[in-house]
């Protein structure tokens, strides 16, 4: 079984508590083999504790695009900077694995979006919802019709970001979230894993008319962001993103799927159990693993780089994931005006069951 020796660029926080303990359950399959930082304290902090010569520590990408027995590079950096550090990276003619979003504006996201074409190698982005147990259960009961025929969903989602910002270190912590060089703030930071989730879930998107209430915070543009979603499959959508607050009722909002049969509920994607209430009465419960998106990123990254399957979350996809957050923030500037999103229902995710 071939081990793919990686190099990594970037070692923040997403490296530390997300990347690095996929890369070590899938130890077999995974050797971490170069690391690069543009902090050289954290560069040969990380080379020391993953064991690494001064050889393999880098402050400067080009000599580790270099190496020849890295087979593959795994790219964490701040938004702004994933196009311009992947497109170098590209250089190396080697499998990449990088961070979501595409880039921090819409052109930037085309641009990388048309990267792996260019450049001739296989690109993966690490958008772990759309690798999550739940994400993919959602979408099954979904295609198969568990419940009848879909109609429409509410979606909420809450976070109390200036908190965040103020607790100890952690997400919020960073000066690059605080105070973004990318479109959207936190909207395009987080938001673009809830667009992930409910294009996998429900298909290509018609079109979205969304209304925002301003702030002057450099975090977000919008304190909370309000969307109404019509998708080509004539399914309906409620979603919402309050930034500066958290819900204290009990259930949680969450995401309600309203079907002819019933209502598929999930309260927050870390309670392991998705609900389906029939309309008989009856009552199921779902169960499935919290955050398995990361280890099945990578595991689709290792098995794409062996020839075993195809990437199921490419550029490609990843675009049309950023584009609708960007859709959003231009109808919410223009105060509901309906923007069209995709110009085809013929979008169609790679799709493997749980």
């Amino acid at each position: 079984m071939k081990q793919i020796r990686l190099g990594i660029v970037g070692t923040g926080l997403a490296f530390e508590r997300l990347h690095l303990p996929a890369l070590q359950e899938l130890g077999d399959k995974f050797k971490i083999g170069a690391v690069c930082d543009v902090d050289r304290v954290k560069a040969e902090e990380w080379g020391k504790r993953l064991g690494l010569g001064p050889d393999r520590i880098f402050t400067d990408l080009r000599p580790m695009l270099g190496l020849a027995d890295l087979d593959a590079f795994d790219i964490i950096v701040p938004i702004e900077a994933n196009y311009s550090v992947t497109r170098q990276v590209a250089q190396a003619k080697k499998p990449i694995i990088c961070e979501k979003p595409l880039g921090g504006s819409l052109e930037e996201a085309a641009a990388h979006r048309d990267l792996a074409k260019q450049a001739g190698v296989p690109i993966l982005i690490a958008e772990n919802w759309r690798y999550n147990e739940e994400i993919n259960l959602l979408r099954d009961l979904v295609r198969t019709r568990r419940m009848g025929d879909p109609v429409y969903f509410i979606w909420n989602e809450t976070v109390d970001f200036p908190q965040l910002m103020a607790g100890p270190d952690g997400w919020a912590h960073r000066e690059w979230r605080q105070h973004p060089e990318f479109t959207g703030g936190v909207f395009l930071d987080t938001g673009v894993h809830h667009m992930a989730a409910i294009r996998h879930i429900f298909g290509a998107v018609r079109t979205v008319s969304a209304f925002g209430r301003p702030q002057q915070e450099d975090f977000a543009p919008f304190v909370v962001l309000q969307a109404n979603i019509r998708f080509f499959s004539g399914v309906l959508g409620q979603y919402s993103f309050f930034v500066r607050g958290v819900e204290v009722q009990r259930p949680l909002i969450g995401l309600r799927i309203f079907c002819t049969g019933g209502q598929i509920y999930l309260e927050d994607r870390d309670c392991a159990v998705i609900n389906l209430f029939y309309k008989d009465g009856r009552h199921e419960m779902i169960p499935y693993r919290p955050r398995r998106g990361y280890y099945n990123e990578f595991l689709n990254f290792w098995k794409a780089a062996v020839g075993e399957e195809p990437i199921s979350v490419t550029p490609e996809m990843e675009y049309g994931d950023a584009k609708m957050v960007f859709d959003l923030l231009r109808s919410a500037r223009a105060e509901g005006v309906p923007v069209e999103v995709d110009r085809t229902p013929a979008y169609e995710p790679v799709y493997t069951p749980v």
